[in-house]
């Protein structure tokens, strides 16, 4: 690929399906007014924009999805688009994370039924392996008695582990499917966003609080915070800062950590699919797949345990 179409399939890949919430119009995405007219011009000169220009567009709105007239396009503007729109919706990240989790309680429920014959099923004994593993985690790192600590963590596991899951799917597969209903663009991999899994740690740090406030009240916690680490009253402001960082740290460490992580195995993915031979794109894809494998195991894992580990420490007086 030229080093132009090539900048193009990674933006492309990396765009998400984004719906302005002040008008319903999705970003990036226009409607031709001559569709028939823009595919000859596209067949002929191959240029977007030039095309765009001689028939004409309208902007694509939320309702004009699934019908085969949305196209991804960036039109030119005066003013770049800032980084932090907090008018911006992304539909695919939410949507897929939704249905994972939905994907997890359903599984999970299906488990929990008897069989007729009393013999436990592959399914049971499969989910019955993970409760065992979450359990021994959470018993290990959390000292306390709590009815919400062990559901929490499974919960947690399982839903980022489904998410970094489908990074294994092929890279073209879904995102193709979606251009030819007239979805423009697609990203399957909810745990490559950090307004998903920032979203997350944000949900942990309010836990935070909760365990605090229930294990050791209001004034252990002003205590923990303004006696620690220099255990008099005079260096509490002194205190208070070097807590408040150190807590304010805990959030964003937990959700940039799963994001980069994920965001980087994508882009290696995308990267591979560049590669000019097909064969050559299996021999990479094969084993970085196997490979990944493990990173998707491993970051649900960790921030499962970081979880538990930031819950255990709200909890503790000392």
């Amino acid at each position: 690929m030229s080093g132009t179409s090539s900048q193009e399939y990674i933006g492309h890949h990396l765009h998400f399906l984004q719906v302005d919430l002040r008008d319903g119009s999705i970003v990036d995405s226009v409607i031709p007014r001559e569709p028939a007219a823009y595919e000859k011009c596209m067949e002929a000169s191959g240029s977007q924009s030039d095309c765009l220009t001689i028939t004409g567009y309208d902007q694509c709105y939320f309702s004009d999805l699934a019908q085969g007239s949305c196209i991804s396009y960036h039109a030119p503007s005066e003013h770049e688009a800032s980084l932090i729109n907090f008018y911006h919706l992304n539909l695919d990240s939410l949507g897929f994370t939704v249905l994972l989790g939905l994907l997890f309680f359903w599984l999970f429920r299906s488990a929990t039924k008897r069989t007729a014959t009393g013999v436990p099923t592959k399914l049971q004994c499969f989910v019955e392996m993970i409760f065992e593993f979450v359990q021994g985690s959470v018993s290990s790192i959390f000292k306390r008695k709590s009815n919400l600590i062990a559901p929490l963590s499974l919960t947690v596991f399982m839903w980022v582990f489904l998410m970094n899951l489908m990074d294994l799917l092929p890279i073209d597969l879904l995102p193709h499917f979606a251009s030819t209903i007239g979805v423009p663009y697609l990203r399957v991999v909810p745990s490559a966003d950090v307004n998903i899994t920032l979203s997350m740690a944000c949900g942990v740090f309010l836990l935070i609080f909760y365990f605090a406030f229930t294990n050791i009240g209001v004034k252990g916690f002003v205590k923990a915070y303004t006696l620690h680490p220099f255990h008099h009253w005079v260096f509490a402001p002194i205190n208070v800062i070097l807590e408040g960082v150190s807590l304010l740290a805990k959030p964003v460490s937990l959700g940039l950590r799963l994001f980069g992580n994920m965001y980087a195995g994508e882009m290696i993915f995308i990267l591979i699919a560049l590669l000019p031979l097909w064969w050559i794109q299996w021999v990479l894809n094969v084993p970085w797949a196997l490979f990944h494998i493990l990173i998707v195991t491993l970051q649900a894992f960790i921030f499962m345990v970081l979880t538990i580990v930031y819950l255990s420490m709200a909890s503790e007086e000392d």
